[in-house]
């Protein structure tokens, strides 16, 4: 479907309007996860329900966990770190955080285990990944290209005792395996070469902590060890969809606020949330929160000078080159900018009509639907990709421009 965004500039109260997301799909992954380790049973509150997490949950099944969904409640009965199914076809989808979790998870596991994955997926990189479970002692057999998806894992019971992951492409590289490292009974050490999305990594460990893991932290390494218990786990809102909101603030003079955002914690877009009231341009390093490129990007030609967005070379690799995907939209839209390896600066300039392609990619549709909130003509081209994360979003959005425009 298309979405044809409302220019609503000049047309809005300052009065507040509340805005409510999802729970976070970072948190919720992991959580799934730990839970699906842990003894015991674990209740998970707020949980996020969009096709990345639904996905996960199907990974989860198809590995025999038993989880019962409530509500926005998800009810898991953990193995204890030792899978009963021995063999299994685990289809991860296009969901980013259980290619790389459900992976190494499994390298811990006995058994044999083949993992497909979407079109779009088979395009991204696990080879960093998948050298280092072949190193603690999993087998890895490709089925297609060395490197990508799909393949056959078959997991160890007797690990190496220490390890070393490449994160530059990707920190999800780390944290599954630092959680799934609990899986076996003795201390493992993991150390990291890079330092991309290491914000991801402390949430990460700070969730490790709430199932009862120990983790030890040293330069960089981390060593984990202790029995992971399940728990009543309460999941944060989506920092990533809460940030379009706050977003729209910069460019409308709105006050539009996130159910539950004021205590969320544990992610790091919330950094950039708090950059924006006090942003009008300038060079932004965003690797910590590279996820909101797209948000800023989007808005940058409503800004008072030049924005230079630098250090996210990372996500030319991630559901598009999204470099590339913010170049050739500003480019339609008639927005001066210039593109690098690693960024991109945007020039202030009014946006023309202009079709967004969202190269399939749901943050490029959420966040360029920001760009028509205070232009006219600005169309979403394929704007159902975003149930990847956030299946209501232009349902929330409408709502949200509904009350801020009412009479």
């Amino acid at each position: 479907m298309n979405y044809q965004v409302q220019n609503i500039y000049g047309k809005t109260t300052k009065e507040p309007v509340e805005a409510e997301v999802p729970g976070s799909k970072s948190i919720t992954a992991r959580a799934l996860l730990l839970a699906a380790i842990a003894q015991g049973e674990s209740v998970l509150h707020g949980a996020q329900f969009s096709s990345d997490c639904l996905t996960f949950l199907n990974c989860l099944h198809a590995l025999g966990i038993q989880c019962q969904v409530e509500g926005d409640i998800i009810r898991i009965q953990g193995c204890g770190g030792r899978l009963k199914t021995k063999e299994a076809r685990v289809y991860v989808g296009s969901a980013g955080t259980a290619s790389r979790f459900i992976p190494a998870f499994l390298a811990f596991q006995e058994g044999k285990f083949e993992l497909h994955c979407s079109e779009q997926m088979q395009k991204r990189p696990i080879k960093a990944l998948l050298n280092t479970l072949t190193e603690i002692g999993a087998k890895i057999t490709y089925l297609e290209e060395e490197g990508y998806f799909p393949f056959i894992i078959e997991g160890t019971r007797t690990p190496v005792d220490e390890t070393t992951i490449d994160i530059e492409e990707s920190s999800q590289f780390l944290s599954g395996l630092l959680i799934a490292s609990i899986s076996v009974p003795d201390a493992m050490r993991i150390r990291h070469v890079g330092v991309h999305g290491l914000d991801y990594v402390r949430m990460t460990i700070s969730m490790l902590r709430s199932f009862d893991v120990d983790v030890a932290e040293s330069d960089n390494s981390y060593t984990v060890f202790g029995e992971c218990h399940g728990q009543d786990y309460y999941i944060e809102p989506d920092m990533s969809a809460a940030a379009y909101f706050y977003a729209a603030n910069k460019i409308l003079g709105t006050n539009i606020r996130v159910k539950g955002a004021d205590t969320a914690v544990l992610q790091g877009d919330s950094k950039f949330i708090q950059l924006l009231p006090g942003f009008n341009g300038g060079t932004i390093d965003m690797s910590s929160f590279a996820d909101q490129a797209l948000t800023l990007a989007a808005i940058a030609p409503y800004l008072s000078k030049p924005t230079k967005i630098t250090n996210v070379q990372h996500i030319r690799k991630q559901e598009c080159d999204r470099l590339q995907a913010i170049s050739d939209n500003l480019s339609a839209m008639g927005i001066r900018k210039e593109e690098y390896m690693d960024g991109i600066t945007i020039w202030p300039g009014q946006p023309r009509p202009a079709e967004i392609e969202t190269f399939g990619d749901h943050r490029v549709a959420m966040a360029f639907a920001l760009t028509g909130l205070r232009s006219d003509g600005i169309t979403i081209r394929n704007a159902e990709v975003c149930s990847k994360t956030f299946q209501d979003y232009f349902t929330v959005l409408d709502s949200v421009c509904a009350k801020l425009t009412a009479k």
